[in-house]
């Protein structure tokens, strides 16, 4: 029975270092870009789009369609860089072992 209350207290512990965690992450932000930097996103670790930056020049009526790609690539870019920094950071709390659902 000493080992099942290590167990759990353990269990507890890692629990507490993960509540942390999220609370961090959601002041943690990444960078993206695309177009060489004409349309910019900054995301954070909850994956929540906090800024998106489109350049002026861009912005063009007649080719909408080239927007909207580039407004999606920095956001996909975005949110996958703020997987990698939330994964690094979940590691750095279960000592790299795959735990499902938490990454």
């Amino acid at each position: 029975m000493t080992n099942f209350g290590n167990i759990m207290k353990q269990a507890k512990k890692l629990q507490e270092r993960m509540a942390r965690l999220q609370e961090e992450l959601a002041t943690k932000t990444v960078e993206a870009s695309a177009g060489g930097g004409m349309v910019s996103v900054t995301v954070n670790g909850k994956f929540e789009v906090v800024s998106l930056r489109i350049e002026r020049d861009v912005v063009n009526a007649d080719d909408v369609e080239m927007l909207q790609d580039l407004v999606m690539a920095a956001v996909n870019e975005g949110i996958r860089k703020a997987q990698e920094m939330a994964q690094t950071e979940m590691a750095k709390i279960t000592g790299g072992l795959a735990i499902p659902g938490l990454s």
